[in-house]
């Protein structure tokens, strides 16, 4: 199991962002979800930790592109803090998939004229 964990990609530093953006568009949720949706959805390649998300949660809060509320989750009878995304943030996670395929459509090039040399 160690091996396993050792061999999975850290996230680039600013994709966390990008990812928790996206996994909002699909409606408001919590922290733990959103981390799920992020593992479930990568095929558990991808593994976020809470010591990452709640920093980049409050850091998103900040510049406005996600609102946070505590509210009651009825199955549970417990509030959980629900993080949705802003008019903002649409925007912002619309600049980040841009950016986000220009480099890697970069880095393909490069790797691809390396394979080619």
């Amino acid at each position: 199991m160690k091996k396993q964990t050792q061999d999975r990609p850290e996230l680039l530093q600013g994709t966390l962002d990008m990812l928790i953006l996206r996994t909002l568009l699909t409606g408001p949720t919590h922290g733990h979800a959103i981390t799920k949706h992020i593992q479930r959805t990568s095929d558990e390649l991808l593994q976020v930790d809470h010591g990452s998300l709640y920093p980049a949660l409050h850091r998103l809060v900040k510049k406005g592109w996600i609102s946070a509320k505590w509210e009651l989750h009825k199955e549970r009878n417990r509030e959980f803090k629900y993080y949705r995304l802003t008019p903002l943030g649409r925007k912002q996670l619309i600049r980040e998939r841009s950016k986000w395929t220009q480099m890697a459509a970069a880095i393909h090039r490069v790797l691809n004229h390396a394979e080619e040399a």
